[in-house]
């Protein structure tokens, strides 16, 4: 059975689990990371010398990185399943989704933890910069931008049914939509993180409340 080791808060997370609770696998969590630990342990760093989650096992395979571990289980599990296909075998035709799933690894989630929620909802309100804040949502509101521009027509990234683009991209969504600070207008992301809250694996495996990192930087 695929073992998955991480915390439900974490984005990284989020996304090999989210994935996992559309097709349905069967498999088995174990809490790792933040308060939970496990990273630190001789059996943990033996799976992933870099200490960090997740971190899956699927029959002899250990595996860490989200995106690599969210492309494998597409590709074991996700050709055909009846909640759609997430695989493709021709490469032009898996390549759209890989291009938004770099784009949402390398610039959105980075502007959004670093500029937002590392610089806003996990710093303390005293010892806020506001100007580091105001950065970073200029920057997170310019990316959003382009992605309003690519749901244009769409119910998902890249068309009418849910792909790898989504997974990447969508466990962004409900952190942003959730910290109480102004939001540019994005029609179109906006109903599309709408559609996304109505699908079962959306809300359970994305939608985990974060409110104990509320002013708690993380320890250095």
């Amino acid at each position: 059975m695929l073992k998955i080791w991480g915390r439900r808060n974490s984005q990284n997370v989020q996304k090999p689990m989210w994935l996992i609770g559309e097709l349905g696998l069967a498999h088995e969590h174990v809490d790792a990371g933040g308060k939970f630990g496990v990273v630190d342990t001789p059996s943990f760093q033996a799976m992933n010398p870099n200490a960090k989650v997740p971190v899956i096992k699927d029959g002899a395979l250990v595996l860490w990185e989200s995106l690599a571990i969210t492309n494998y289980i597409a590709a074991q599990y996700g050709r055909d399943s009846s909640a759609g296909v997430f695989w493709s075998d021709d490469a032009a035709e898996r390549a759209p989704a890989v291009q938004w799933m770099y784009w949402a690894a390398t610039s959105l989630q980075p502007a959004f933890l670093n500029g937002i929620f590392m610089a806003y909802f996990r710093t303390p309100e005293a010892k806020r910069n506001m100007q580091q804040v105001e950065s970073g949502m200029a920057m997170v509101g310019g990316l959003m931008a382009l992605l309003d521009a690519q749901l244009a027509g769409k119910k998902y990234v890249l068309g009418e049914q849910l792909s790898l683009a989504d997974i990447a991209v969508g466990v962004n969504l409900y952190r942003y939509f959730e910290i109480d600070l102004p939001k540019p207008a994005i029609p179109n992301v906006t109903a599309y993180y709408e559609r996304l809250q109505a699908r079962p694996a959306y809300r359970q495996h994305v939608m985990v409340s974060f409110a104990d990192m509320k002013g708690v930087p993380i320890a250095r």
